[in-house]
């Protein structure tokens, strides 16, 4: 008899996009991305985090700054763009990318242009903001669809040490 507790292809793909959060240098946003193609095979991740030759530990990390310059903001790519960047130029039409956090204005645009056609995604917590509004008016004007993952698994245990050494 076969195994009647595993996960979804959702929470499969979230999980990743959750997994690839993990490898975030920032000490108070953590966030994943996974673009999956309309066969269900992952075509690229992304994690928010400072460009290629960007020192994690010469650029700031602060939320607040005496200016702007002070700031992560100006810097950090975040995951959707990094997972859409490190597709290397694959079609990602049709597509759909699984993020913890509800896409910014600048990453809902990357995702209409590059053909990503749905978004999944955990945690809306900016849904009131003016540029979260701005993001979603430009998702549904482009036709892209965006729901959130609901989900009774709370949690998924991966275990690096093997069986026989337990």
């Amino acid at each position: 008899m076969k195994r009647t507790d595993y996960i979804s292809w959702d929470e499969y793909f979230m999980g990743i996009a959750m997994l690839a959060a993990k490898r975030s240098k920032d000490p108070n946003t953590q966030v994943g991305a996974c673009i999956v193609s309309q066969d269900n095979i992952i075509i690229s991740t992304g994690y928010n985090g400072m460009p290629k030759g960007c020192s994690d530990d010469e650029f700031p990390w602060d939320r607040s700054g005496d200016c702007d310059a002070d700031t992560k903001y100006p810097y950090v790519v975040h995951a959707e763009l990094n997972a859409i960047l490190n597709a290397n130029g694959r079609d990602l039409r049709g597509s759909r990318i699984y993020v913890a956090l509800f896409p910014c204005n600048e990453c809902a645009k990357a995702i209409i242009q590059s053909g990503i056609q749905e978004v999944h995604y955990l945690s809306d917590k900016y849904a009131d903001t003016m540029l979260n509004l701005v993001s979603k008016r430009m998702l549904d004007a482009a036709g892209v669809k965006y729901k959130r993952l609901r989900t009774n698994v709370e949690s998924v245990t991966l275990d690096f040490i093997p069986e026989e050494d337990r």
